[in-house]
């Protein structure tokens, strides 16, 4: 997940960049109606011959790549919102890992196991933490 202050040409540039790096040249590419992607599209060359598809708000519901962002934004509504962009992406690249081994399949439980497998994973993560924590200070 990337998160950028901005939605600007430049903005969408970087990420067009940043994708285009580590990943072949796509078939297509999926945007919302923001005119800055075209644009930006428009200025890379290896992207000339790309199609673009635009999608409006409403039609992503079912779109699992926005789903997947679901917890993170819910984390973000609990927290009143990030304050900073670069903590706001340290934070992110350090909990997107962790949260699949800390968020539990609520749905197939009752509210006594859940709160015991939870502090049992608890437990485990403060005693990881304490145990990498002291290896760093010797």
């Amino acid at each position: 997940m990337l998160v950028q202050k901005l939605r600007d040409k430049a903005a969408a540039k970087r990420s067009f960049r940043r994708v285009l790096r580590s990943n072949p040249v796509p078939h297509q590419i999926v945007t919302d109606q923001l005119r800055s992607y075209p644009a930006a599209k428009a200025d890379i060359p290896e992207l000339a011959h790309v199609k673009h598809v635009f999608v409006k708000a409403a039609a992503r519901v079912n779109n699992r790549a926005q789903n997947s962002h679901q917890p993170t934004r819910r984390r973000e509504r609990q927290m009143c919102g990030f304050r900073d962009a670069r903590r706001t992406q340290a934070f992110l690249s350090c909990f997107g890992p962790i949260r699949q081994h800390i968020a539990l399949p609520r749905h197939r439980m009752n509210a006594a196991c859940h709160r015991a497998v939870l502090q049992e994973r608890f437990v485990t993560w403060h005693g990881w933490t304490v145990t990498a924590a002291s290896q760093k200070a010797v």
